[in-house]
């Protein structure tokens, strides 16, 4: 028995109330209706999903590489200024000895950006090309990826509470700088990339393909 989708049953969701609503059997879009519950319009397919999450992530890509190459922290004392990208912060926690903490703030700052980035190019371009390829495992690697994007921040974390830190007791000036605003940056977009993606476009080809051996 094949499974059935809310495609092929000819029902949709409203993104807004969650409500489940039956659509005219002439559309695929919805678009001709709203959502008896709240009044939105109702879409069984996010409208340019792909174009929208590729967007997103094109320009993420792009700024995946000041985010790792700026400095994330200047700092002045009375010795003098010293810039920190991300590695050299890692690179500094582990010589201290605070080689747990440098090996999270590796993994959250420069392993998952670089996972998640990779996830959802695979993810976008098996379904531009139509894939059928493991549908089940893209489907939950595309669940861990919406999981694990809010991880990514931890370093802006440590960067404000070090800087809160070290002003309040006055041992030096601590300032965020331009690789902070890019890694920043470089989470939110492929937030929105994520977010932009419609899952269900993974199933489509497989429905098709049913569809066309029955």
């Amino acid at each position: 028995m094949k499974p059935a989708t809310g495609k092929s049953l000819g029902v949709g969701i409203c993104h807004r109330c969650r409500q489940v609503a039956r659509l005219p059997e002439a559309t695929e879009d919805a678009s001709e209706i709203d959502c008896p519950t709240c009044g939105a319009p109702m879409h069984q397919r996010k409208n340019n999903s792909l174009s929208h999450s590729l967007a997103y992530l094109i320009a993420a890509s792009v700024l995946y590489i000041p985010a790792n190459v700026l400095p994330v922290l200047r700092t002045q004392t009375i010795l003098g200024s010293e810039d920190d990208t991300i590695m050299s912060g890692v690179i500094v926690l582990v010589d201290s000895g605070s080689w747990p903490l440098g090996a999270l703030v590796f993994f959250a700052s420069i392993v998952v950006p670089l996972l998640k980035l990779i996830s959802l190019s695979l993810l976008i371009a098996t379904v531009k090309t139509k894939s059928r390829w493991a549908p089940l495992q893209r489907t939950r690697l595309y669940r861990l990826v919406e999981f694990v994007g809010r991880w990514s921040m931890l370093d802006i974390y440590v960067v404000t509470l070090l800087v809160g830190l070290v002003q309040i007791q006055s041992l030096a000036i601590i300032k965020p700088g331009g690789g902070a605003l890019a890694f920043g940056a470089v989470v939110v977009l492929s937030m929105l990339s994520a977010m932009s993606f419609d899952s269900r476009l993974i199933w489509d080809p497989i429905q098709e393909h049913d569809e066309g051996n029955p």
